[in-house]
């Protein structure tokens, strides 16, 4: 029970390789919030989540072994939050950058595209800031968190910032 069955180095360096990759696994599947996720997108997380657990522990069974592989994870999760807040260029690989979704009462299809979405996905973020279509918006931002952050049309939004490299 308390025997380790591979050396801690072991545990921690899989821990680690195995934590990297869900990571980037995660900042490639795209911008959603966790109550944004589909069906589909929960069934691939607790499925993902599954098929790692033998990758980490390997041989490994015992109670050490899992509080190892727990303190390493919750070690490495805090560098990340660390090296996020402190580096610009960590956090734009690690989150990545808001995104121009609309602008002028236009959809903007690439960026859209870009990030998975169609414009009906987008028609409930809208409508929750009182917005009924895109003609009435000014600027929609998908945030790296995945919401939308939505403009209407007269709302005295002053241009000037900087989203993505593009001026709005």
């Amino acid at each position: 029970m308390w025997q380790l069955a591979v050396p801690v180095p072991h545990l921690i360096f899989r821990t680690a390789l195995i934590y990297l990759a869900v990571l980037l696994g995660m900042r490639l599947f795209g911008k959603r919030e966790v109550g944004q996720f589909t069906l589909f997108d929960l069934a691939l997380v607790m499925l993902v989540g599954n098929a790692v657990q033998p990758a980490i522990t390997g041989p490994d069974n015992s109670v050490t072994g899992g509080l190892v592989i727990i303190v390493t994870l919750f070690l490495l999760n805090r560098l990340v939050n660390y090296l996020t807040v402190r580096s610009r260029l960590v956090r734009d690989i690690i989150e990545g950058r808001p995104t121009v979704v609309a602008r002028g009462g236009h959809w903007m299809k690439r960026a859209l595209a870009q990030e998975g979405l169609s414009p009906e996905d987008c028609l409930p973020a809208l409508r929750d800031h009182g917005v009924e279509s895109v003609d009435e918006v000014d600027l929609a931002v998908l945030e790296v968190d995945g919401t939308l952050s939505v403009v209407p049309k007269g709302s005295g939004f002053k241009r000037g910032n900087r989203v993505l490299g593009q001026q709005v």
